[in-house]
C-alpha cells in the first residue's frame, strides 16, 4: 500500500510552500484538494496527474480508499496540517492508511512575520464554524489571542463583542488574503470598530493587549 501524502499549502501563495511539499505534489499520481487549493498549485501540476476536487468528505475518503493500493496520492490542505485539519478525518476513516505529513506555514505565523513580532505569548483559537468565549480567552492570555475567523465570526462581529465587554482598548490586527497580491493588513483599536465595518476577505485576526 502506497503512502498518502498530506501537504499543508500554507497561506496559499506557492512561494511559501515547502520544498518537501512541492516534491510530494509533483510526484503524485493523484492530487486532491479544494477548488481554491488546486487552483493555487496549478503551475506545479502536469497533464498526466489526476485532479480530484474535495467537496463531500465521505466521498473523498471512499475515492482515496479505492485508489490507495495502486496510486500515489497527495492531499493538499490549506494552512497548518496540525490545527483543525482534514488530516484527522483522513486518519480516522481511511483503513490501513500510511500517512506522510508535510506541514505548511500557517496564516498566523505569516502574519506575525510580516509584523516583525513573535507569538509565543499568545493563545490560538479557531472560530471557523465554532464558538469560544472571547472575553474569557483574553482574560486568560498573556499578550492576547489569535483567531482564525469565518464569515459569521468576522472582525467586525468580534469587535462588537469586545466593546460590549469593556475591551475597547484591545488592538485588532486583521490580515486578509495573506501572501496573495491583494494582501491587506489593518490595525485599529476595538473602540474604533464602527469605522471598520465592512466585508472582510479570508482573514486571521490578532487581538493584542497593550501595556
Amino acid at each position: 500500500m502506497k503512502k498518502i501524502n498530506v501537504v499543508g499549502l500554507g497561506t496559499g501563495n506557492i512561494d511559501y510552500l515547502t520544498g518537501a511539499g512541492i516534491k510530494c505534489i509533483k510526484s503524485a499520481d493523484i492530487v486532491i484538494g479544494g477548488e481554491r487549493q488546486l487552483e493555487d498549485i496549478s503551475s506545479l501540476l502536469n497533464l498526466s496527474q489526476e485532479k480530484y476536487i474535495l467537496k463531500k468528505l465521505s466521498d473523498t475518503v471512499e475515492y482515496v480508499q479505492e485508489k490507495i493500493s495502486e496510486k500515489e496520492i497527495t492531499v493538499v490542505v490549506s494552512g497548518d496540517t496540525g490545527f483543525y485539519s482534514f488530516l484527522n478525518y483522513l486518519k480516522k476513516t481511511v483503513h490501513n492508511g500510511v500517512f506522510n505529513v508535510v506541514p505548511g506555514i500557517s496564516s498566523f505565523q505569516y502574519l506575525f512575520a510580516k509584523l516583525g513580532e513573535t507569538w509565543e505569548h499568545y493563545n490560538l483559537y479557531s472560530v471557523h464554524g465554532r464558538e469560544i468565549d472571547i472575553p474569557e480567552a483574553l482574560k486568560n492570555s498573556t499578550a492576547g489571542i489569535i483567531l482564525l475567523t469565518d464569515d459569521k465570526n468576522s472582525p467586525y462581529y468580534i469587535g462588537r463583542i469586545l466593546i460590549k465587554n469593556n475591551f475597547s482598548n484591545i488592538k485588532m490586527i486583521v490580515g486578509e488574503r495573506l501572501s496573495y497580491p491583494d494582501e491587506k493588513i489593518t490595525e485599529f483599536y476595538a473602540r474604533d470598530i464602527e469605522e471598520h465595518k465592512r466585508d472582510y476577505k479570508m482573514n486571521v485576526l490578532i487581538l493584542k493587549k497593550e501595556k
